[in-house]
């Protein structure tokens, strides 16, 4: 179509199929005519028609568009009807907005919040839950895929509490009301919800099973200082009522582990784990100030006062304690090391005032000896950057001058880079070459110093007309039985191969003698909810055994399968399921008709083929009933 635009008398309906399986391309023709001097304008509508959006705890929810029953076809003919108006609308906003960052950051500033600002909205899948309120969930592009990552939230939110306290509230409910449930039983927030679009339990580290790999001191201090700024805008802190004993434990768990955090991972898990992280320090302490200043807008005083000490303690102690002459360190037991210290933004925005502003002031003197072509490095071990906390760290003495001197750098890099790509947050600072990360939505946090002036900050909260409350609870979790375990926990042998099989070898009779023998699961160590017994790391490997299945009726049977990547499972030589993408954890997948009904009461077989595209990989597979 590209070469001769020609469009095909047919469509290509083989759907549904991998996305990158001959990817189809929507093409549209135009006729207009004869164009003489009068300019002749058509346009197109486009819109992405998704019945249902997101699984939240196994409930299947609509978009939130769709919320009073409109359909498709009436969401375009209304944008149809009000075409004329809602370019009037956009383009005033665009006018209006670009002013004002401009004003407040500069020209180079306001562009690179123009780029930012659709990005980081599209990113977020806002839809209905059983009450008509909107619930918000973003996916962790470009790393592991996670729905509604607290450290993706975090640095993301700035552009939500700008422009729309209620789209914080429809971010937040979720993992609030998750982390109030049964299912979530450690003391402090958890990472996230699932593997995107299925929000189903976390998946990150050691999920609901284990502490391994959690982020306890960076969710539990992203949770609270979301909270507080989310208060801030509102004057008010009435929404963490329900929630209150859990944010409070949260509190809890940071005075206890907070201020020299033990080996962990951050939010810059790209960098690995860190003990006696400074910057993470300081989340910490800012986090126990918003937590104070919440329980006093809850006219919780002796509360509010106990945990400001705590507090200003910490901070104190943070000042002697992190300083290496002319700057603050990035690990207290590393004293020739430096780190931006993004997370002091909040202590003016939110207006705690633990830290003095001599402390900013000099530490933001020293990041200016540490400019490269492109930006400040992240810290002292690369000179890679993070472009959402740079940005952050620009805002953090008030200063214009010290904001221009680290913003402009960014916008230089945005114009420099090879790499055409969507907006990129992990870039080199030498040369203006992208290392990961590109169409994430934490480019929201360049809002970041619109918040910085209170009374602009006010200005666009006022325009959130919304009144959303009284959501739905979080759905009972349905009871699930196994019947033929998995794995997890006790090793299962079966045979595999790594080399492509003869074309029967998924049949039952099939002579798999000449395989190898081995524990499931199969992957490598790492992979998200994986308990791997045997090492798979090539990029296909094909398993089979026999079970047994016991008498039974077994009504709503389903497989019980963590496939990360594709994989396609076959009972009895029969086709029983084929799934893409990857689940991040053991989770249930419907049969289809023909695979369920090849089981029979005693001994049959299974026989999978998993496919590794990148990242980590991983297959087990057992049967489990579910009872909604």
């Amino acid at each position: 179509f590209a070469k001769n635009g020609q469009i095909p008398v047919r469509d290509d309906t083989r759907m549904p199929r991998p996305a990158g399986e001959e990817a189809p391309v929507s093409a549209f023709v135009f006729d207009l005519g004869k164009v003489a001097a009068k300019p002749v304008s058509r346009y197109l509508m486009v819109a992405y028609d998704d019945e249902y959006s997101i699984t939240f705890f196994r409930r299947k929810l609509r978009p939130y568009w769709r919320r009073s029953g409109m359909t498709a076809d009436q969401l375009l003919q209304t944008a149809d009807r009000d075409y004329a108006k809602l370019q009037k609308r956009c383009r005033d906003f665009d006018t209006e907005l670009m002013a004002d960052l401009t004003r407040v950051g500069g020209k180079e500033y306001a562009w690179i919040a123009a780029l930012a600002y659709r990005q980081a909205l599209a990113g977020q899948k806002v839809v209905a839950d059983a009450n008509g309120q909107p619930l918000s969930f973003s996916k962790e592009n470009f790393s592991n895929g996670c729905i509604a990552t607290v450290d993706v939230i975090y640095p993301a939110s700035p552009q939500l509490l700008l422009f729309s306290p209620t789209l914080v509230k429809a971010s937040l409910v979720p993992l609030l009301q998750y982390s109030i449930s049964s299912r979530w039983k450690w003391p402090f927030a958890p990472h996230d919800l699932g593997t995107y679009p299925v929000a189903n339990g976390q998946v990150y580290g050691g999920g609901e099973r284990t502490e391994e790999n959690q982020m306890p001191v960076e969710e539990s201090g992203n949770m609270l200082l979301m909270l507080a700024a989310l208060a801030k805008s509102e004057g008010n802190a009435d929404f963490v009522a329900p929630y209150w004993s859990k944010i409070t434990q949260w509190a809890e768990y940071l005075a206890d582990k907070g201020f020299d955090p033990e080996s962990q991972l951050s939010t810059d898990d790209f960098a690995g784990h860190l003990a006696h992280n400074v910057n993470l320090s300081a989340k910490a302490i800012e986090a126990l100030g918003a937590y104070a200043y919440l329980a006093e807008l809850r006219g919780e005083k002796a509360n509010a006062a106990k945990y400001r000490k705590t507090a200003e303690s910490f901070a104190a102690r943070w000042i002697a304690e992190g300083a290496s002459g002319d700057h603050y360190r990035l690990a207290f037991d590393k004293p020739e090391s430096w780190s931006q210290k993004y997370n002091l933004a909040w202590d003016r925005i939110i207006g705690l005032n633990l830290f003095p502003a001599s402390v900013i002031q000099q530490e933001t003197a020293f990041y200016r000896t540490k400019m490269n072509r492109y930006g400040l490095p992240l810290d002292s071990r690369e000179n890679y950057t993070k472009l959402d906390w740079t940005i952050w760290t620009a805002t953090l003495s008030g200063d214009r001058q010290d904001f221009v001197s680290l913003v402009t750098p960014v916008y230089d890099y945005l114009n420099a880079t090879p790499d055409r790509v969507p907006m990129n947050d992990w870039y080199r600072t030498v040369e203006p070459n992208k290392v990961g990360f590109q169409a994430r939505t934490v480019v929201g946090g360049v809002f970041i110093k619109m918040m910085d002036d209170p009374a602009m900050w006010q200005k666009w909260v006022k325009r959130d007309k919304n009144t959303a409350r009284g959501w739905a609870p979080i759905p009972e979790p349905p009871t699930i039985t196994t019947v033929v375990p998995t794995s997890q926990t006790s090793g299962l042998m079966w045979r595999y191969t790594n080399a492509m099989p003869s074309a029967n070898w998924f049949q039952p009779g099939f002579d798999d003698s000449g395989w190898k023998s081995g524990e499931a699961g199969f992957g490598t160590k790492g992979t998200p909810g994986a308990i791997v017994r045997t090492d798979w790391n090539t990029s296909d490997i094909w398993i089979r055994r026999e079970f047994t299945m016991p008498e039974g009726k077994f009504d709503s049977l389903h497989l019980n399968l963590h496939h990360d990547e594709e994989a396609e499972i076959y009972i009895n030589g029969v086709l029983a399921a084929q799934v893409a993408g990857f689940t991040g954890d053991y989770d249930l997948t419907p049969l289809l008709p023909a695979g369920r009904a090849a089981l029979k009461p005693g001994k049959n077989s299974i026989a999978i083929h998993c496919h590794q595209s990148g990242g980590g990989q991983y297959i087990d597979a057992g049967f489990s009933t579910l009872k909604e």
